[in-house]
């Protein structure tokens, strides 16, 4: 689908993320992608930031239940995703975190 897009094939997310800008510009800021791949997505990602998602999933009215959740990297990474439509655009919501383990000494627990 990329072949030969125009930036004006980009307005809906476009559209969306100044719209979000403008409704939500005291939240925290996402890393920001559009892509020529999906033309009508844009993505927001949140590195070691589950609050700053937790605060977009509210403000977008994402339901707790409709988040999928995942382990990458040998079960090191946690990731959260969501989905949702705003302003024409489906908006992807997706954090990321280490996830800690404990290490016991000496089996002390």
């Amino acid at each position: 689908m990329s072949e030969n897009l125009t930036l004006d094939d980009l307005a809906v997310p476009l559209r969306a993320l100044r719209l979000l800008t403008t409704d939500f510009g005291h939240l925290p800021a996402p890393e920001v992608h559009v892509s020529t791949t999906y033309p009508e997505r844009l993505e927001l990602a949140f590195h070691d930031d589950l609050p700053g998602f937790e605060m977009w999933r509210e403000a977008l009215g994402v339901a707790p239940d409709a988040v999928t959740y995942r382990e990458q990297s040998d079960g090191r990474t946690r990731v959260l995703r969501a989905s949702v439509e705003h302003a024409g655009a489906v908006v992807r919501l997706t954090a990321y975190a280490d996830i800690v383990t404990l290490v016991l000494v000496g089996g002390a627990a």
